[in-house]
């Protein structure tokens, strides 16, 4: 098939012909229509992480048709739409529901295997879900790194219509993912965001407030959603409450922080992490898009075009998923 793919790490991605990959008996072949981009497109290309052979297929949010099934596959035939679940699991792990994703063999798609910026995504038949109905195949590729992680922090961090939640650094996929979700419960919604275009669109898209990422933010707030890390950390944590919830899903601005631990344990807070989550959460907000949870897209692009939109994500200007089209077969 024909794929974007690196040949080493760290270096840069190339289109052309790779191995078709191989459909296994409980296997689903992914003919791929539309792909998002992450964080990941361009960590991989640095050697943080180090794909673990070569040549790898990048690729983490995939939505297509079903083109072909392993032996062993009874509930997907070819044609069928479908969305696939990142956090890719052993099948006996489904057995632990929303703990799947801490199988210790769990393996992200476009980073441990190849994910689907390419003609075809193959995958374990459990890991996918039917298309939301009503939604563009823009949209179905859009959901399902950012909303699964986003859900799977805001349920561990006990969400309530009444809650107040603080996101920072809206823009990234998560981040707007997170804010969405709240508002779609009905809590109260603030972002920061250094960017005033962006603070601006969050307020059109539902937030409350919107407030600079690099002074105090002036709310007392029962759960944060933090994807930067150092350069939010501290005003972010500083306006938990008391048993207050701080959701960690990424680390944009460098993977250390500092933590006043007494500030930690006499303000009894809850530091909670996620990447992806399980098939169940998968399938929630799946659900939650086929009932019109809305999915903020925010470029689309052909994917010939892949470089121009790793330079948008690099360049943090989005606010909120860009998208490949795949050409039809």
């Amino acid at each position: 098939m024909r794929a974007w793919y690196l040949d080493e790490s760290p270096g840069r991605y190339q289109w052309g012909e790779v191995p078709d990959p191989e459909v296994g008996p409980a296997d689903v072949r992914v003919r791929v229509r539309a792909t998002a981009l992450n964080h990941m497109d361009l960590w991989l290309t640095t050697g943080l992480p180090k794909p673990p052979r070569f040549p790898h297929v990048p690729g983490n949010d995939v939505a297509g048709v079903v083109d072909a099934v392993g032996e062993r596959v009874t509930e997907w035939v070819p044609g069928d739409e479908v969305v696939i679940n990142t956090a890719v699991v052993p099948a006996d792990a489904l057995a632990r529901g929303d703990d799947s994703v801490l199988d210790p063999a769990m393996m992200l798609l476009g980073e441990s295997c190849w994910g689907g910026h390419g003609e075809f995504c193959v995958v374990p038949g459990h890991q996918l879900e039917r298309r939301p109905a009503g939604r563009s195949w823009a949209e179905s590729a859009s959901y399902p790194v950012c909303y699964t992680t986003a859900w799977r922090l805001l349920r561990r961090a006990r969400l309530q219509p009444e809650d107040t939640v603080l996101v920072t650094g809206i823009g990234g996929g998560v981040a707007t993912a997170a804010m969405m979700l709240a508002r779609h419960v009905g809590a109260r919604v603030f972002v920061t965001s250094r960017d005033a275009a962006k603070r601006d669109r969050a307020i059109e898209l539902g937030a409350e407030g919107a407030f600079p990422s690099d002074e105090p933010y002036p709310i007392t707030a029962d759960i944060v959603v933090d994807s930067i890390g150092p350069a939010t950390w501290d005003f972010a944590f500083r306006t938990l409450r008391h048993g207050g919830r701080m959701c960690v899903c990424g680390g944009t601005s460098g993977p250390k922080v500092e933590l006043n631990l007494p500030r930690l344990f006499f303000k009894q807070i809850d530091v909670i992490g996620a990447s992806c989550g399980s098939q169940s959460e998968f399938r929630h907000v799946t659900d939650l898009l086929g009932d019109g949870l809305p999915v903020v897209v925010d470029e689309i692009l052909p994917l010939s075009e892949y470089p121009r939109a790793l330079e948008r994500l690099r360049s943090a200007e989005q606010l909120g998923k860009i998208v490949l089209e795949h050409p039809e077969p």
